[in-house]
């Protein structure tokens, strides 16, 4: 073999060396120093903690029409893979409307409810949204009838006041959408736009699992 030919297999074992001496201290590195590739895969693939939020209460709405008795009762639980989502994977519960009118010839009140199974709950501090379908219904005006027929969505937004700013709750109601029009989306209704003028609503947003 020829001296130049040695010096060039010296030349390329010590290149071979010095990679595997680069990766070894980079590997160690990285699991040691904080902010390495190691740690922050190491975050990543931590498992995710559940957590749940509940919404539960009654309260009647600023009606425009004020001789109207419009309340809104809910009981609903939701879990979530961890508090960065915002979507649950599980929502349970009901929630029920109801209206009662006067009725115009003097004869006895016009009533019309209807009980609602949750599909979705979703919370972001002092404010909620619920949707179902509607499973019963009942009064005496058989107003939604045709709706129980077809198990309509409905949602209902909810925001539950301010009491250091005197801002009042407040409660939105998505209404059914009729034949030949899709389903209301899970999870959706409208912005919680009338007051309350009695009773409450209590959100608990997110709580780890392990503490209900």
């Amino acid at each position: 073999m020829s001296v130049s030919r040695t010096k060039s297999a010296r030349a390329l074992t010590l290149l071979a060396a010095g990679a595997v001496l680069a990766t070894t201290v980079g590997a160690a590195s990285a699991s040691t120093v904080p902010g390495g590739g190691a740690t922050a895969r190491s975050a990543q693939e931590a498992p995710e903690q559940p957590v749940t939020s509940r919404l539960k209460g009654e309260g009647r709405l600023d009606y425009a029409v004020p001789q109207d008795d419009v309340r809104v009762s809910v009981d609903a639980r939701a879990t979530f893979r961890s508090k960065d989502w915002s979507l649950p994977v599980k929502s349970s519960g009901t929630f029920r409307i109801y209206h009662r009118s006067p009725s115009p010839d003097g004869g006895p009140d016009l009533v019309n409810w209807g009980d609602f199974k949750v599909d979705c709950l979703t919370t972001g501090g002092p404010t909620a949204t619920v949707t179902g379908r509607l499973v019963r219904t009942g009064g005496t005006m058989d107003g939604w009838d045709d709706y129980l027929k077809r198990h309509v969505r409905m949602g209902v937004s909810f925001y539950a006041g301010d009491k250091e700013s005197g801002a009042p709750a407040r409660v939105g109601i998505s209404g059914a959408t009729e034949k030949g029009e899709p389903l209301l989306s899970r999870c959706m209704a409208s912005a919680a736009d009338s007051e309350l003028v009695k009773g409450g609503y209590r959100i608990e947003d997110k709580a780890p699992a392990a503490s209900r």
